[in-house]
């Protein structure tokens, strides 16, 4: 059912392993084994842009992070990504983020960087995977304490959301926040994982947020339709379940850790939740840290 999700997946790693080369689409359909055309008319099909134009929007996004993160001239960097010279990749840097290349590499600011496409991932077998959830190597969530310092937050609350799904469906541009949000991931706080998701309490109601932490001195620019929040130092119960199998257990992991997370009495280690000015956080990385919920608390 999705052999061609599997299959445009492989042109969009193809295309990120080999954006500063010169590889032809000819070259990337041998080795895939369907005509040029087909594989640039299933491309279109089932991500709504043409090969072409994604090629280009990932060239520019990865040079951008170049002139952010090193001191190589704006030409080496053009050439590099196949411009025909440094006016015409600043014409298209200007198009892409509406500020040039030089400019931006004095003083770097969010702009919204085109992310890799993900069109096949392990979402499409989870309704198949969920039948086999009587084998899946779920372990104890283990419980430990975090002391998280003041930070800002950058990034969107909505409170009329719960969960991650339904925040995407209310109209936030996951594209687009997504990708600006990545161009700032320099500016992450130490320790954290980067762009994070989680829950906010605001008049005994909750809501849902997205963004990334990031040092209280922070003092850059804020990107359009997102704010800025100061979030005061605090220990967190860290509610974890080790790094799993993605396709095998993770709708089992995070039923698991959230039914603790939510039914568990702190008091017992001396904690009261702390939620009224703070926030809770989400981490969700399978393969490579596992998946978490943190809650702030304070001392009884």
């Amino acid at each position: 059912m999705y052999e061609w999700n599997e299959m445009v997946q492989h042109m969009v790693e193809w295309v990120d392993a080999n954006l500063s080369e010169t590889k032809s689409l000819l070259k990337m359909s041998q080795q895939l084994g369907y005509s040029p055309y087909y594989c640039s008319k299933q491309f279109n099909q089932l991500t709504g842009m043409t090969l072409r134009d994604y090629i280009w929007t990932r060239r520019i996004s990865r040079a951008a992070l170049e002139l952010r993160d090193t001191d190589e001239r704006v030409l080496d960097i053009a050439v590099k990504y196949g411009f025909s010279s440094q006016e015409a990749f600043t014409r298209s840097f200007v198009k892409a983020f509406n500020v040039t290349p030089s400019v931006y590499q004095k003083a770097p600011r969010p702009i919204p960087l085109a992310i890799r496409l993900e069109v096949f991932s392990p979402y499409h077998y989870l309704i198949k995977e969920r039948d086999k959830m009587s084998y899946v190597n779920v372990q104890p969530v283990e419980i430990k304490v975090e002391l998280i310092p003041a930070h800002k937050f950058i990034g969107i609350w909505d409170v009329t959301v719960q969960n991650y799904g339904d925040f995407w469906s209310a109209g936030h541009d996951c594209d687009e926040i997504c990708g600006t949000l990545e161009s700032m991931s320099n500016f992450v706080l130490p320790g954290q994982l980067g762009q994070t998701a989680g829950w906010f309490y605001r008049n005994e109601q909750k809501g849902y947020l997205y963004g990334i932490p990031v040092a209280l001195d922070y003092s850059g620019a804020i990107p359009a339709g997102m704010e800025c929040r100061e979030i005061p130092e605090s220990e967190y119960l860290v509610f974890f379940h080790p790094p799993f199998d993605y396709l095998k257990d993770n709708s089992a992991v995070i039923s698991k850790v959230e039914q603790v997370t939510w039914n568990f009495d702190p008091s017992g280690l001396g904690y009261k939740w702390d939620e009224e000015m703070k926030q809770d956080y989400q981490r969700h990385f399978a393969e490579g840290y596992g998946y978490a919920v943190l809650r702030p608390v304070r001392n009884i």
